[in-house]
């Protein structure tokens, strides 16, 4: 990630946009100016967003809060796969008519997001794809609506924060939702809802933790041909980085070591749920470990930055397995940072974990109260965000 300037002036959060079939299909990243009188420049801040995500690397929406910063963004040439999301009030705005036209013609996608008080320019309404609609601003309860704007082209469900929310949304009609729906509460059943392939992976991260010889490993290994596959699949892929092809066990559990093996494990098991709501969920707990660990990426031990890791990983286990921390981790093997962290909301990790959490609500206060707590500049906040959310999209 360059040293771009622009990292220091603004405050980024991120989230998902998730599909029907509980697919991310782009993200949402929220652009905050730290300061009333800090005056970002549109161009640098394109410039920073550009290297996280080139032309081929997916879609993202942005959500500029900042009508100044906005405006200028409006008058650039986007690439095709940034999304721009316009609030109600200045779609409706003939001043902004000719540059929203201007993208529209362009082929970039719009997305208005609220409901007009006024009507909009009738040569603006097509220019928008979507509405976005929050959950505060819901209306709809399943009857046909009356006519107006926000009902005549698809919309999206902002606000979205449990698995509960983003089913209701879609029963509503909505064809994608925003936000983290991962704040269910855990419901104990008094047994463990471990499917065989998980338990499979618990174990060979509890032989890993003993360090126990490769022969046991490979042995664990070859008794789930599906395990073995996604390692191979894993080490052979390009995010690897290897120049040679990896076509036994035995080398790839050599070439990666038990700390890197441990590392795959937790990715693995963190996504091994069968439950199709559990993707986003998945989606969120990979980014918290790749974010908590580029934290301490220009500070910290390669010790501490793989605990971070597996602490940001397993921040949503208890979801997953749908069982508390304080019984999952009687299982797993973790070490006492990150234990700390989970269970009791202490130790040195967690301010870490306030940390992503306060990026993933966008919320500009918590941000800067969390990055004042652990003496870090805003700019290696964003730095780490967008190195995390472009090594993401490699895994993906």
């Amino acid at each position: 990630m360059s040293s771009h300037p622009v990292l220091g002036q603004v405050a980024l959060g991120y989230a998902p946009m998730i599909d029907r079939h509980r697919s991310v299909t782009a993200v949402r990243v929220t652009v905050f100016p730290i300061r009333p009188e800090v005056n970002p420049k549109a161009g640098d801040l394109l410039a920073a967003i550009a290297e996280t995500w080139p032309a081929d690397a997916g879609r993202v929406s942005l959500n500029i809060v900042g009508e100044s910063l906005l405006q200028d963004l409006m008058q650039m040439e986007l690439p095709l796969n940034m999304m721009v999301e316009v609030p109600a009030f200045m779609a409706a705005d003939i001043a902004h008519t000719e540059a929203l036209i201007a993208l529209h013609q362009r082929g970039n996608t719009l997305l208005i997001k609220g409901r007009p008080l006024t009507p909009l320019p009738r040569e603006v309404l097509p220019c928008f794809a979507y509405s976005i609609i929050d959950l505060s601003d819901e209306r709809r309860d399943g009857t046909p609506a009356p006519g107006g704007v926000s009902r005549t082209i698809p919309h999206v469900q902002g606000e979205v924060r449990t698995l509960v929310q983003m089913n209701d949304a879609f029963a509503r009609g909505a064809i994608a939702v925003l936000g983290w729906p991962i704040d269910d509460a855990i419901v104990n059943t008094g047994k463990s809802s471990a499917q065989p392939d998980l338990q499979a992976i618990v174990e060979l991260i509890n032989r890993v933790d003993r360090q126990e010889p490769v022969e046991r490993l490979e042995a664990v290994m070859k008794n789930d041909p599906t395990m073995a596959f996604k390692l191979m699949r894993y080490i052979n892929s390009p995010a690897f980085g290897l120049s040679v092809e990896i076509t036994s066990f035995r080398h790839a559990i050599m070439l990666l070591g038990y700390q890197r093996l441990k590392r795959w494990l937790a990715l693995l098991l963190a996504s091994a749920s069968r439950d199709v709501n559990m993707k986003p969920v998945i989606y969120a707990a990979v980014r918290r470990g790749l974010l908590m660990e580029e934290l301490v990426r220009e500070h910290g031990d390669p010790e501490k930055r793989g605990e971070l890791f597996i602490c940001g990983v397993f921040s949503l286990l208890d979801r997953m397995m749908r069982q508390p921390f304080a019984e999952l981790l009687q299982t797993i093997p973790v070490p006492e940072g990150v234990r700390a962290a989970l269970v009791d909301d202490d130790g040195p990790y967690y301010p870490y974990l306030e940390m992503v959490r306060a990026i993933e609500s966008a919320s500009i206060y918590d941000i800067r109260t969390a990055a004042d707590t652990m003496l870090l500049a805003v700019a290696e906040v964003n730095r780490a965000v967008l190195r995390a959310l472009a090594a993401a999209r490699q895994l993906d």
